[in-house]
């Protein structure tokens, strides 16, 4: 019983994806918006790369909080990392190796600033 109810239900999912697949228009372009920003990103922006455009020039407030949830991750993780040897933990919980808490601990700074690099625009 448990066998046909998996069939059955991966056929219902196969179905799905094929049907959900053959509704996108692959090819077809639905709206103006990348031939605008092709067209005019570089007189708009001033800046010559058209990726760099979109991403920190007509979309910089979905970066900004994407690379706001990067940097509080970040922050954790140093302050996780900060406290790790201050605390003695009880637990079963295996210590990280060396190699990993001295490159973390090296490669933390470097991280972010070049997520400062990354985000300084030219006005």
């Amino acid at each position: 019983m448990r066998k046909v109810i998996s069939i059955i239900l991966l056929l219902i999912l196969a179905l799905g994806i094929i049907l959900s697949l053959t509704e996108i228009p692959f090819g077809i372009p639905k709206t103006k918006v990348g031939n605008y920003y092709i067209n005019k990103g570089v007189k708009d922006t001033g800046a010559t790369n058209i990726v760099t455009a979109v991403v920190v020039n007509y979309r910089c407030f979905d970066t900004l909080g994407e690379v706001t949830v990067l940097f509080i991750a970040a922050i954790g993780l140093g302050a996780v990392l900060a406290t790790a040897g201050k605390k003695k933990i009880e637990s079963k919980v295996e210590k990280s190796s060396l190699v990993l808490s001295t490159g973390c601990r090296f490669l933390f700074p470097f991280i972010l600033l070049f997520g400062a690099y990354v985000l300084q625009c030219k006005r």
